[in-house]
């Protein structure tokens, strides 16, 4: 395409109404400052609190920022696909959150790491004020369980605030699974690499969308996208438990042939059956979450839908 932008920038946009008028107006400075034509690329993913109006205002209001409306929420990651799925930009795509924590100044320094030969910017978000104490405590132990059990290694800190060449959106793009987890493909794909060190800012406004909850079924999407090793610990916990049970019986048979006295009652009873039926759930809770997303798969669905295009140019 003739008129297909340098660079595209690429923002999911969950209820964050009050940050699309900031957000873009600090995008479009970066951009000017840059050595091409832009364009910036909003995914409202099934936004209720306006956001919609406020990403469409920025739309008419100006010819290089797009919309993208899902018909519902589907999900940070799936935002995240569509947007390097709509991304026309003919060098390099940025992704950042919509909430200002991803502070687009740094935008510059990471061009200038493409412009030296890196194929993916990867941002990697160092402790600050504006982190809590819980999401630093809990992210550290994330990529510390994650690199532990998967056969990919992410860099502790990394975040979604990243600078894709061309080549890269496309092999992202070719992937065909369904369940995505963006962290983890970026790494899976190689290419080349470099780190850009930055101080998460205070959100502009509103409240973050990753409670506690969403945040272990994250890690988990993570660690079942890239691993087969806990299935191989769930087996090799039922070799173990195999083995005490094992131990305890060889006791017990001891005990009888030498007439040792052996006090009658269930806590012994209970123990083998406490254990037995722990390990069972277990490996059962974990076979599951792998057949789950084998179902998901299987079915082929689309990761998301779109209900509105604003200054699309297909």
């Amino acid at each position: 395409m003739d008129d297909a932008p340098k660079y595209s920038f690429v923002l999911p946009a969950y209820n964050e109404a009050s940050n699309i008028a900031p957000m873009t107006e600090r995008l479009m400075s970066v951009g000017e400052s840059l050595d091409g034509a832009f364009e910036i690329v909003w995914v409202n993913d099934g936004s209720t609190d306006g956001a919609d109006a406020a990403i469409d205002g920025a739309a008419n209001a100006h010819s290089c920022v797009r919309a993208l409306h899902f018909t519902r929420n589907f999900g940070h990651m799936a935002a995240l696909c569509a947007g390097l799925e709509a991304a026309r930009a003919t060098h390099a795509v940025i992704m950042l959150d919509a909430d200002g924590q991803h502070p687009p100044e740094l935008i510059p320094e990471m061009v200038r790491h493409w412009r030296d030969g890196a194929d993916i910017v990867q941002t990697i978000r160092i402790e600050s004020g504006a982190l809590g104490s819980g999401k630093r405590l809990t992210s550290r132990w994330f990529y510390k369980v994650f690199n532990a059990l998967a056969d990919t290694d992410i860099p502790e800190g990394a975040a979604d605030f990243r600078l894709l060449d061309r080549e890269v959106v496309d092999a992202l793009n070719n992937l065909p699974e369904r369940v995505r987890f963006m962290r983890g493909l970026v790494q899976w794909v190689g290419f080349k690499q470099a780190q850009l060190p930055y101080a998460q800012e205070d959100r502009l406004s509103g409240e973050t969308k990753y409670d506690l909850w969403r945040m272990m079924a994250f890690a988990l999407s993570g660690i079942t996208s890239f691993s087969v090793r806990p299935l191989r610990l769930a087996f090799v916990l039922t070799l173990l438990v195999v083995a005490l049970v094992a131990v305890y019986s060889l006791y017990v048979l001891a005990a009888i042939v030498t007439g040792k006295y052996l006090a009658p009652g269930w806590t012994s009873t209970m123990f083998i059956i406490l254990i037995l039926g722990a390990a069972q759930l277990l490996v059962i809770g974990i076979a599951s979450e792998y057949l789950a997303r084998m179902y998901v798969e299987q079915k082929q669905r689309p990761i998301y839908l779109v209900r509105k295009r604003n200054n699309a140019r297909e």
